[in-house]
């Protein structure tokens, strides 16, 4: 007999409809799956036999073709386990296959029958038919995160025999609702404030410039200034996330199941950071059959590099295109996937080699063709797409000795927001959210300046030699600035301030 169930399957980051075609006829005693099924799904049909008849159920002792379309769809992990096993109950008449059909059924199992979690249930849960189905039967395990979206009449699950006689008894099933509580935002308050960095006023104000305005960060000093110190409690001055970036966020990382334990939907900021050895797919994302990579998974927060020089080539020259677009399109021959990529870049790296070039105390053992070959293992185009440019200096030991208060992140996040207030009435009837994503209309219509400005600018162009994609940076970071002031326009000393954040430009060269 034939019987059919549905599931769904991930491709980038959207649900899509498998139909799960099981026939028992006559045969040698065989299970064969069909449908350009990978390894995990054609290791299945050993689970699925041991689950069915660990939950008290029969196997069929017949021949046994499972089917898996649209046939061209390449199907990828154990998630189809239950909608098959529940497909060959059904064409095996122990359960009624009109019945089946009206639900899709998601989840793993175990040899005992357990149904176990699987990732991108939100946006399966999101993106499934719901005219077309009745319920989605999923894992418990996976409930609350699918739950997210309130219009999904999910039924959760723990284990095969639970499913089997909830399709018996169709009556019985009742769709599931999470208390209120359940998916309230649970984030923990994180400890890390910029009140335990001593001194590195300068630094701090240039991070609070980027959180303001959405801007790229790049910090080099030597070893052990404070560098990685400071990335690490940037998070801590941005903005909270808007309930629709909550929601996108949580989307990204459900298909990459990289939620954590308990915390259905995500209430912090993404801060993610990536080894130098990472490469470039990993980092933009792709593969045979693309996922998203690390920028992606920084959608809406921050992606933290740090030892920028020693990444790939080709892994920091893949950021270029992702960091203007917020985007980043993946092209395969029967297929183009586009993942959102709307982050932060911050950076940090040593001035040389050994890192003391800038040290006032400790000599560079670097030779001046060692320290161009390191920097310039940094291209061009890419520092010209970097907004800030921090040098680091190391702290005096007097400060570090110093018994001194220092502003905490509290205070310096109410400044952010109030800029960021500022940019939310400037952009309202427009998708911009942040002066960084300003357009070149925006950028005109914002960020004019007086004749005392633009000489100031052209000057610094001039004698800087900056591109005209730098020029836009400076603007764009001047009316951050001048939103942190509270000014209506951009005046020289903001547009001052923002110049002499161009440092590697000013002493390097680039």
């Amino acid at each position: 007999m034939l019987a059919k169930t549905y599931s769904y399957t991930i491709v980038g980051l959207e649900a899509c409809l498998v139909n799960i075609e099981v026939d028992v006829h006559g045969g040698l005693p065989l299970t064969h799956i069909v449908g350009l099924p990978d390894n995990v799904i054609k290791e299945s049909k050993e689970r699925v036999k041991s689950a069915i008849k660990n939950s008290g159920f029969s196997y069929p002792l017949r021949r046994v073709t499972i089917n898996l379309s649209p046939a061209n769809l390449k199907k990828e992990g154990p998630a189809f386990e239950l909608a098959m096993a529940v497909g060959i109950l059904a064409a095996d008449e122990q359960i009624d296959p009109e019945t089946v059909a009206r639900y899709a059924l998601l989840g793993e199992l175990s040899l005992d029958g357990s149904v176990k979690g699987v990732r991108g249930s939100l946006p399966i849960a999101l993106g499934m038919d719901r005219e077309r189905f009745d319920g989605l039967i999923l894992p418990l395990v996976n409930a609350r995160e699918a739950a997210l979206n309130p219009e999904a009449r999910l039924v959760p699950v723990e284990h095969l025999q639970t499913a089997v006689e909830l399709l018996l008894d169709p009556v019985s099933i009742q769709p599931w609702t999470p208390p209120p509580t359940d998916v309230a935002p649970s984030g923990s308050k994180d400890d890390l404030d910029y009140a335990q960095v001593k001194g590195q006023h300068h630094a701090k104000r240039g991070l609070e410039i980027a959180a303001a305005g959405g801007h790229n960060v790049v910090m080099i000093g030597p070893p052990g200034c404070g560098k990685s110190m400071l990335a690490k409690r940037f998070p801590g001055i941005l903005p909270d996330m808007t309930p629709e970036e909550a929601y996108e966020t949580t989307k990204i990382h459900s298909v990459m199941n990289l939620l954590p334990a308990g915390e259905p939907l995500l209430s912090r900021r993404p801060f993610r950071t990536a080894h130098h050895t990472t490469s470039a797919v990993a980092l933009v994302g792709g593969g045979t059959y693309p996922r998203p990579g690390e920028i992606t998974l920084s959608h809406n927060g921050v992606l933290f590099l740090d030892e920028l020089p020693e990444f790939q080539r080709n892994a920091l020259e893949a950021l270029r295109q992702p960091m203007e677009d917020h985007c980043v399109t993946i092209a395969r021959a029967n297929q183009t996937l586009r993942f959102p990529a709307r982050f932060i870049l911050l950076a940090a790296m040593n001035p040389c080699p050994c890192g003391y070039l800038t040290h006032p105390r400790k000599a560079c053992q670097c030779r001046g063709a060692q320290v161009q070959r390191y920097l310039t293992r940094i291209s061009g185009p890419l520092l010209d797409r970097i907004d800030i440019h921090l040098e680091i200096p190391p702290v005096p030991q007097e400060v570090l000795a110093s018994g001194g208060n220092e502003e905490t992140s509290a205070r310096i996040k109410d400044r952010t927001l109030a800029a960021r207030a500022r940019q939310s009435v400037r952009f309202a009837e427009t998708s911009t959210t942040t002066n960084a994503q300003m357009d070149d209309v925006q950028l005109r219509k914002h960020c004019r300046l007086d004749n005392a400005g633009a000489a100031l600018l052209g000057e610094a162009l001039e004698q800087l030699n900056l591109s005209a994609r730098a020029h836009d940076k400076i603007l764009r970071l001047s009316r951050t600035i001048a939103d942190l002031a509270g000014a209506k326009s951009i005046g020289c000393e903001h547009l001052a301030e923002a110049i002499q954040f161009r440092s590697l430009d000013r002493i390097w060269g680039h």
